[in-house]
C-alpha cells in the first residue's frame, strides 16, 4: 500500500446527538487502512430519506454516536488496504450500501482530538471516506460522476423491485405510491416491460409531472383525490396487479395494499417508517389473495446490476439527470435534509469536487 499523498485529515458532517443538526467538523484524523478497506476521495454524495430519519431520531436508540452518515456516492480511490483486489488506486468508483463482491469489513474509527468518531462499512458525508471493499463498484465510463450516486441506493433498490422481484407480466397494471428517488427509479424501470397501466401517486404536482414524462399513463394527487376510487375507475373496479410503495409512511404502505386486486395482487414496499409504527391490514384482504412484502435493496447485486442499469441509461431508457434537482455544499447538508423533509427535492446532491 502506498503511503505517499495519503491524506492526514478530512472534513465531515457528524451526528453527535439525534434530534440535533449535523455538525461540520474539520481536522478529523484519517486512520491507516486495515485489511479489506478502501480510501476514497469523495466527489459527490446523495442524501436519502434514511439519513433524515436517523438524524431526526426516528430510527430508535442510536448506540453508535457520534458517527458519520451517508450511503451513496462517487469518488476516486486514493489507497487500498491489504487484501483488496476489486479496485485499485486511481479507479473511479460508486459507493453504495448494498453488499457486493469483496471483503466485508467493519467501519473505520476516526479521531477528532480525544473523541472517537464511528462509521459504518460505507459513509459518504465527508471529503474522504474509508469503506469496505464490498461497498464499491468501478464506475462505468459512460456514467457521469454526479449521476453515479443514484447507482448507490435509489436506482438499484427502485429498479430492482421491478427487475429482480416483481418481473411484471405483459399487460399488467402497476401503481407507484410515493415518488422520491426510489419510487421514480422504479417507475422508470417499468419502461422495459409491456405494462397496460402505470399509475403514479404522490402529493407533489412536480413529481407527478415528472412521472408523466417517465411513462406514467395516469397520475393521482393523493392530497386532492380519493386514491382508491380513482384506481378503481382506472382499473374497471379490479385494482392493480402490482403496487410499489416508497412513500415512507404507514399510510402510504396501507394505501398501496388497499388498491391491489384480490386473488394475486402484490404489494412490495421499500419504506422504513418511524421506529415503533405498525401497519394495519384487513385480514380478509389477505385471505382473499392480496399479498404484501418488504424489499431489501430490490434484491440487487451491485456488481451484476450496476452495469445492466448503466446500459439502460446509455440507451436512454432511464433519464437519471431528471432526478437531480438541487445541489448543495457539505456545509449545507442540514438544508438538504430539510428539503427532503419538505418534499422539495427528489435526491439532493452534495458536491465535494467536480474535477
Amino acid at each position: 500500500m502506498k503511503t505517499v499523498d495519503y491524506p492526514k485529515t478530512m472534513t465531515a458532517a457528524v451526528l453527535w446527538k439525534t434530534g440535533k443538526p449535523l455538525s461540520i467538523e474539520e481536522g478529523i484524523e484519517i486512520p491507516r487502512l486495515e485489511r479489506g478497506q478502501v480510501l476514497v476521495k469523495m466527489s459527490y454524495s446523495g442524501v436519502c430519506r434514511s439519513q433524515l430519519m436517523e438524524v431526526r431520531g426516528k430510527r430508535g436508540k442510536d448506540k453508535f454516536l457520534p458517527h458519520l452518515l451517508g450511503h451513496e456516492g462517487s469518488g476516486k480511490v486514493i489507497s487500498v488496504g491489504p487484501g483488496v483486489t476489486k479496485v485499485s488506486e486511481g479507479n473511479w468508483v460508486i459507493l453504495g450500501w448494498i453488499k457486493g463482491k469483496g471483503k466485508d469489513v467493519k467501519g473505520a474509527k476516526y479521531n477528532l482530538g480525544d473523541q472517537v468518531i464511528n462509521s459504518g462499512p460505507v459513509t459518504t458525508f465527508s471529503t474522504y471516506s474509508i469503506v469496505s471493499e464490498n461497498r464499491v463498484v468501478i464506475l462505468p465510463e459512460y456514467i457521469p460522476k454526479d449521476l453515479a450516486v443514484l447507482f448507490g441506493c435509489a436506482l438499484p433498490t427502485g429498479s430492482g423491485i421491478l427487475i429482480n422481484e416483481i418481473k411484471p407480466r405483459k399487460n399488467s397494471k402497476l401503481a407507484f405510491v410515493g415518488l422520491g428517488g426510489i419510487g421514480l427509479s422504479s417507475l422508470m424501470a417499468s419502461s422495459i416491460f409491456e405494462c397496460e397501466e402505470i399509475i403514479a401517486i404522490d402529493v407533489s404536482e412536480d413529481k407527478l409531472k415528472l412521472a408523466k414524462k417517465f411513462g406514467a399513463t395516469h397520475t393521482i394527487n393523493a392530497s386532492r383525490e380519493n386514491v382508491t376510487k380513482r384506481v378503481e375507475k382506472i382499473t374497471n373496479g379490479n385494482g392493480v396487479d402490482y403496487s410499489i410503495e416508497a412513500g415512507g409512511s404507514i399510510e402510504t404502505i396501507e394505501m398501496a395494499f388497499e388498491i391491489l386486486k384480490i386473488n394475486g395482487g402484490q404489494c412490495v414496499f421499500a419504506s422504513h417508517p418511524e421506529e415503533g409504527e405498525k401497519i394495519s391490514l384487513d385480514p380478509f384482504d389477505l385471505i382473499s389473495g392480496k399479498n404484501i412484502r418488504g424489499s431489501w435493496g430490490g434484491k440487487s447485486n451491485p456488481d451484476k446490476d450496476i452495469p445492466k442499469l448503466a446500459n439502460l441509461y446509455k440507451r436512454g431508457l432511464i433519464p437519471l439527470e431528471k432526478l437531480i434537482k438541487k445541489r448543495y455544499k457539505l456545509e449545507e447538508i442540514n438544508l438538504a435534509l430539510s428539503d427532503i423533509e419538505k418534499k422539495d427535492a427528489f435526491r439532493p446532491l452534495i458536491v465535494f469536487d467536480e474535477s
